[in-house]
C-alpha cells in the first residue's frame, strides 16, 4: 500500500513538473513573440551595401522635406508670380503640390501605412484650402489676393496648416528606427 502511494505522488509530482515546464515553454515563446512584434525588423544591407534602415531613414527625412516644401507659406513665397490672375495662381499652387508628392511618391515603400496617410491627408488638405479660398474670390481677383488670403486664414487659424503635426509624427517614427 505505502508503494501504491509512493507511484501515485511520484506520477502526480511528474505530472505537475510537465505541466509547469509546459508553462514555462509557452510563456517565453509568448514573451519572444512579443518582442520580436514590438522591435523593428533587423535591417539588412542591400546589394549596394545601404541597409533597410538607412534607407527608411532618409525616406522620413524627405517626406519631412516635402510637407515643407508644400507647407502654403513656403508655396507662396516660391510660386509668387506678379500680374497672375487668382485662378492662374490657384493652378499654380495646385500643381505645384501634386508635382512635389509625385517626386516622393516612391517613398511610401520605406514609411509605415499611417505615416504615408498623414503626408497623402496633408497634401489633400492643402489643395482642398487653396480651392476653398480660391471659390470665395471675385472673377478678377489677383493671384496676390488669393496669396493674401491663404496667408491671413493660415495667420488666423494656426490650426488650419497640419505641417508641424505632420513633421512631428514623421520625425517620431524616424527616431523609433534609430
Amino acid at each position: 500500500m505505502d508503494s501504491t502511494y509512493l507511484v501515485i505522488a511520484i506520477v502526480f509530482g511528474l505530472l505537475v513538473a510537465g505541466i509547469l515546464v509546459f508553462l514555462l515553454i509557452k510563456q517565453r515563446r509568448e514573451l519572444k513573440a512579443v518582442q520580436a512584434a514590438s522591435t523593428p525588423p533587423p535591417s539588412h544591407d542591400l546589394a549596394g551595401g545601404i541597409s533597410t534602415r538607412q534607407l527608411q531613414l532618409q525616406a522620413y527625412e524627405r517626406l519631412v522635406l516635402l510637407t515643407d516644401r508644400i507647407a502654403l507659406p513656403n508655396l507662396i513665397a516660391r510660386l509668387n508670380t506678379p500680374g497672375a490672375s487668382a485662378r492662374d495662381m490657384q493652378g499654380l499652387l495646385i500643381q505645384s503640390i501634386r508635382q512635389e508628392f509625385e517626386f516622393n511618391i516612391t517613398q511610401q515603400m520605406y514609411v509605415s501605412a499611417e505615416a504615408w496617410q498623414v503626408v497623402r491627408d496633408y497634401k489633400e488638405q492643402n489643395q482642398l484650402i487653396v480651392n476653398q479660398v480660391a471659390s470665395f474670390l471675385p472673377e478678377e481677383a489677383t493671384g496676390a489676393d488669393l496669396n493674401r488670403a491663404l496667408l491671413e486664414l493660415l495667420m488666423q487659424n494656426p490650426k488650419a496648416s497640419l505641417q508641424n503635426v505632420v513633421s512631428e509624427a514623421l520625425s517620431f517614427e524616424a527616431k523609433k528606427l534609430m
